[in-house]
């Protein structure tokens, strides 16, 4: 509505130079969809052209993104067993190394884990023996070929125990071989990184289905997640480059990559998350910190026109052409977006043509 009344209002103000100036409004002819205006016209003086040219242009979109650490690089640490703590090994921003030892808990389940380990070993040593001597017996002739095929059943579900009391310690971090049963538990790290959260309380008990206590995370690196219209989906792909710019740090602008599209639109946005891995070794960027993404298209051959060229009428667009020497010719054209005052043409104008850049909308009103 707005444009429309000031189009009602560069129509008035023709309409009363009409008045003053005779013969203005009448000096131009009208021949299909072209306007011939004499070399003579006053409307002349106020029409400007420009001829149209491509240039290489990367189209940019904005969108919105929160900043994540990376899940591979993120440890929550949580006492396998109910027990209370009676050591802490780290401090809040320490840097700690592969299974570095966190915190240290005296657990009655871990002792009776550990028994459950020493226990199946024996058992295992002893059927080894047991299948031994009934090998020996059979070997020299007093042996029952019954009693060898149990003793080898006994031995191979007596090893199967002890390796899997093994494998219940070793997701500890847990060495058998260097372990003093009723020793405490010291529960280490899985990855590298930062301290970024430690709530180890010495004496606090834990209970079976306690939560983390400790939060290491390797923030060298992090994610960007941003939110990616689905009608834009297909300018962006994996590996492209991503400017970041923190909510938190304006003006720090950072450089990530495009590492992975989500195969999932959300319905409700209409929008697909977009997951940007950016160096962070100046821990810039924080988990849970909003950040303004901005996606560069690969460059490609582009028309961009002044906005003042553009006349809009109702959903459509329209420019005028230059044709000949005094001739102008209304045409429609499609946008894909605007660069600041200039629009981002999609169709409707080629190369070389004479387009009016000011005084559109006087022609308009000759139209």
């Amino acid at each position: 509505m707005k444009r429309i009344f000031v189009i009602g209002l560069a129509w008035l103000a023709i309409s009363c130079q009409s008045k003053t100036e005779p013969g203005s409004s009448a000096n131009y002819t009208i021949k299909g969809d072209t306007i011939y205006i004499p070399q003579k016209s006053n409307l002349k003086e106020k029409i400007k052209t420009t001829l149209v040219s491509a240039a290489p242009y990367r189209n940019k979109r904005s969108a919105s993104g929160i900043v994540k650490a990376i899940p591979n690089n993120y440890a929550q640490i949580a006492s396998p067993f109910a027990g209370r703590i009676i050591k802490s090994f780290i401090k809040l921003g320490q840097r700690v190394a592969v299974n570095a030892p966190i915190f240290e808990i005296s657990s009655p389940s871990f002792f009776e884990a550990g028994k459950a380990y020493y226990l199946s070993k024996q058992e295992m040593q002893l059927a080894e023996k047991n299948l031994r001597r009934q090998q020996d017996l059979l070997k020299n002739g007093v042996g029952v070929q019954k009693d060898l095929e149990e003793a080898e059943v006994t031995y191979e579900v007596s090893k199967r125990d002890y390796e899997n009391s093994i494998a219940s310690l070793n997701v500890y971090h847990v060495n058998p071989a260097n372990m003093v049963l009723g020793e405490p538990l010291v529960v280490r790290t899985p990855i590298a990184g930062e301290v970024i959260t430690d709530n180890i309380v010495i004496g606090q008990y834990l209970r079976d289905d306690a939560g983390p206590v400790a939060l290491v995370a390797e923030l060298s690196k992090v994610w960007v997640v941003g939110q990616l219209k689905e009608k834009d989906i297909s300018s962006i792909h994996e590996s492209d480059e991503v400017q970041i710019e923190a909510a938190g740090m304006p003006g720090l602008l950072i450089w990530g990559v495009v590492y992975h599209i989500s195969e999932m639109l959300d319905e409700t946005t209409r929008s697909v998350e977009v997951f940007i891995e950016c160096a962070n070794s100046g821990r810039n960027l924080k988990p849970g910190m909003y950040a303004t993404v901005q996606f560069t298209e690969k460059a490609d051959s582009s028309i961009l026109i002044p906005a003042s060229a553009v006349l809009q009428m109702e959903e459509n667009s329209y420019v005028f052409v230059r044709v000949g020497t005094n001739g102008y010719l209304k045409r429609k054209i499609q946008t894909s977006g605007t660069d600041n005052d200039r629009i981002i043409l999609k169709s409707g104008l080629r190369e070389a043509d004479e387009l009016v850049t000011e005084g559109a909308i006087y022609l308009l009103e000759a139209k």
